[in-house]
């Protein structure tokens, strides 16, 4: 969870150095995955396999925190999982039956080893991790009171606001100081938190990013998606709910509702993005979802062509949809190569255009001499789908059009996701004809609101279906943006590098 302050500490920053020709750079970026494993002599390695499964959710940082009865074991490192927590030297370190985990990806702020979580901080009751994922939308406003009175912040991350919170409160209890401190946020989170005696999962009041319990054995799991618990072989048990506490001790598990309760408004996203497609989420399969929406988009939007062509991975459900209502054939005519790093950069134009295709090559074969209709399932800056829609066009394709299995993207997120500043998301500046003269397409359609909705399983939205935080499409934020129209960060913030 890169943190609303780094965020605002972006604003001004050119983005990545690359972005003009790294085709997945322009997409949406999940911020972090969290999980946690109470009563397992294998926590660690238990906790290290549940974060591979989560690993699509953050890839530039990772770490694992675990009590062996005695002390608590830390591991963060910069990079993948496999890379930082795979050996098993780092393993055999990180001793106890108590472990929490976190893969993070940054926005577009620092990368750097004081954000790393799970954050850690000794308390009169004893040690205290936190793992995030989401963005406390008042963190700034609450940082700056804190260090007015003293409070001396290690990092940049919102998460430490939670760690001083706590601290400060004057409750006997530490899950009452934990609550507490609870009270005094806005925005989004779902924490996995970790003492020397419990477990404790938290979501905010209203549920925007996802937590689920599982059990394996007479270990519990906590963790972002399901996915995380079929790698490890745990049985799910129940999300936790929107505005649930659940603390884990050796006795039992309890349960804990400190805020009044209300319909849950989780993340549309992590159906139609995020999640991975083999996890269930809110109680549907987000693989079905996704083929239900390119179901609708066919419907809508419907396109006479002779081949239905999915932008890999995430367009893939989506355009097997859409291949199947239509009834055109659907075919891989794009080919990712899942083994490249950052793009090289070089100094000349057609070099780096090059570049591109170490990530995305076109299967000429089945493209050339074919009307074809991209499927993808968003648009953000517009880079990515006008590079492709030219890599069709270089690879014969007579017609190339684009079809998005989602609403266009309009509004910023403020809630854990890396979008770019409204300015630059193509949808707000341009109209549909626009936009497709931009990424030179034949044709370009969205998904519409009411078809999202349709996707899931309801009629439409409406004030009878369940509302989910659709913001981006519709600017229906559901909570309070405190420090969205902050102008300037607290002075105290020093923002050092680290190296």
């Amino acid at each position: 969870m890169a943190g609303i302050i780094e965020k605002y500490r972006s604003v001004n920053c050119n983005h990545k150095k690359n972005q003009d020709f790294d085709l997945y750079e322009d997409r949406l970026r999940e911020e972090c995955g969290v999980f946690g494993v109470f009563g397992s002599k294998d926590a660690a390695a238990l906790t290290a396999l549940g974060l591979h499964a989560l690993q699509h959710r953050g890839q530039e940082a990772c770490g694992i925190v675990c009590f062996d009865g005695k002390r608590f074991n830390l591991e963060r490192h910069l990079g993948l999982v496999g890379d930082g927590l795979n050996e098993q030297s780092v393993i055999g370190r990180l001793k106890g039956n108590l472990a929490v985990g976190h893969v993070r990806y940054s926005t577009i702020g620092e990368t750097a080893m004081r954000n790393v979580q799970p954050l850690f901080a000794d308390f009169k009751s004893g040690g205290f991790a936190v793992a995030h994922n989401g963005n406390i939308t008042n963190a700034i406003t609450l940082r700056e009171k804190l260090v007015r009175f003293g409070a001396i912040c290690q990092s940049t991350s919102d998460t430490e606001i939670i760690l001083h919170l706590i601290a400060r409160s004057q409750r006997k209890l530490i899950v009452e100081r934990f609550i507490e401190g609870l009270h005094q946020l806005e925005g989004a989170y779902a924490l996995v938190c970790l003492t020397n005696g419990m477990l404790i999962g938290a979501r905010d009041p209203i549920g925007i990013r996802p937590l689920v319990i599982g059990r394996l054995g007479k270990a519990y799991i906590l963790a972002s998606e399901t996915c995380a618990l079929d790698i490890v072989g745990a049985t799910f048990l129940r999300e936790v709910d929107n505005g649930e506490v659940v603390v884990i001790t050796s006795e039992k598990l309890e349960s804990h509702r400190p805020f009044p309760r209300c319909p849950a408004r989780p993340c549309i996203f992590e159906y139609t993005y995020f999640a991975r497609p083999d996890s269930v989420v809110g109680g549907k399969s987000v693989y079905q979802v996704r083929k239900n929406m390119g179901r609708r988009l066919a419907i809508e939007a419907p396109c006479k062509v002779d081949l239905v062509v999915p932008i890999p991975d995430s367009g893939i459900p989506a355009a097997l949809g859409f291949s199947e209502q239509c009834k055109i054939p659907f075919e891989l005519g794009i080919i990712r190569n899942h083994y490249v790093g950052r793009t090289f950069i070089e100094p000349e134009q057609h070099i780096r255009q090059l570049g591109v295709r170490l990530k995305h090559s076109a299967n000429t074969h089945i493209i050339r001499g074919r009307q074809i209709v991209l499927i993808d399932d968003s648009i953000v800056r517009g880079t990515t789908s006008k590079k492709i829609v030219s890599l069709m066009r270089d690879a014969g394709a007579t017609q190339v059009h684009m079809r998005i299995a989602c609403p266009s993207i309009k509004y910023g997120d403020y809630y854990g996701i890396d979008t770019p500043k409204r300015t630059e998301l193509l949808a707000a500046t341009r109209s549909t004809e626009e936009m497709r003269e931009f990424i030179n397409a034949d044709s370009l359609a969205f998904l519409s609101v009411d078809g999202l909705y349709g996707a899931m399983g309801y009629e439409k939205r409406n004030k009878e279906c369940p509302q989910l935080t659709d913001h981006c499409f519709t600017g229906d934020y559901p909570t309070k943006l405190t420090d969205i129209f902050a102008k300037n960060l607290p002075e105290q913030l020093s923002f050092l590098s680290e190296v």
